[in-house]
């Protein structure tokens, strides 16, 4: 598990400038005032100079076909288990070509992709997104793979920002109208033990998203109740499906996911 921290220390930049202040016989109290801010970006409570904001992707996992399989074949998930990604990808692409120095981080739900990488290797479908091809997708975008586990462990990335504000957030992945499904029918047919629901969204912390932040979910049904909750727990709008949305819009490796109704907020 990569460590889901980043460093706090001021940036090369950040330690020029006050190294460099013209006025050396600057009065205690602006003293005091440039130290108590440089503290308070260390801490991340204020934005370090030079930051950059960050573009934060999430992929939530497949289903496993074991389970789906018991469905009727108009019902059934995932036939391909790398929908999540190549969508993430997908949009990661679109922003490096905007934003040749976009910081981009992947965040993507380990223990589902694990989970079909080993059924995959026994039923040996047609097409598979392996954890190789995971990472050559990063690599090939230049964006950064933050691996998690548990809920806890995702909000804890988007809270402990040490100074860099968060300027996109997209979920690609399982969801209904009230919670991110990261996990879905990965141990049981039809149920997620893993998700982001409505009521955590209030530990959430709205000061880690840039004003004029871009956040959209392209899962199922979210803007029928969870926008709505997250604008009101974090004070920004994210964009969200009324209806589902269709991953197979993606197979021309170029267009996203689309939506079998429309988008809301």
């Amino acid at each position: 598990m990569e460590n889901l921290s980043e460093s706090g220390l001021p940036t090369k930049g950040e330690r020029g400038r006050f190294a460099g202040h013209p006025d050396m016989t600057a009065s205690p109290f602006s003293i005091f005032r440039a130290v108590l801010c440089l503290l308070l970006a260390v801490a991340g409570i204020l934005p370090a100079a030079d930051a950059g904001g960050e573009h934060i992707m999430v992929s939530g996992g497949p289903a496993l076909r074991r389970w789906e399989e018991y469905r009727i074949p108009s019902d059934q998930h995932d036939r391909y288990g790398g929908n999540f990604i190549k969508a993430a990808h997908i949009r990661m692409q679109g922003l490096r070509r905007s934003q040749p120095g976009a910081a981009l981080t992947w965040m993507i739900y380990r223990p589902a992709y694990e989970a079909r990488d080993r059924e995959d290797a026994v039923r040996r479908p047609p097409y598979v997104c392996d954890m190789r091809e995971i990472q050559d997708r990063a690599a090939n975008v230049g964006a950064r793979i933050v691996w998690f586990s548990s809920t806890p462990q995702l909000i804890s990335y988007l809270n402990n920002r040490r100074g860099r504000l968060i300027d996109s957030f997209e979920y690609f992945g399982h969801s209904n109208k009230y919670a991110f499904l990261f996990d879905y029918s990965g141990d049981i047919l039809g149920v997620s033990t893993c998700y982001l629901h409505a009521k955590d969204l209030r530990a959430i912390r709205g000061g880690a998203f840039s004003r004029g932040a871009h956040i959209q979910s392209w899962g199922c049904h979210t803007a029928e109740y969870m926008s709505q909750v997250f604008r009101r727990r974090t004070g920004r709008p994210m964009i969200g499906a009324v209806g589902k949305t269709d991953y197979s819009a993606i197979s021309d490796n170029v267009s996203l996911p689309a939506v079998n109704g429309r988008w809301g907020q």
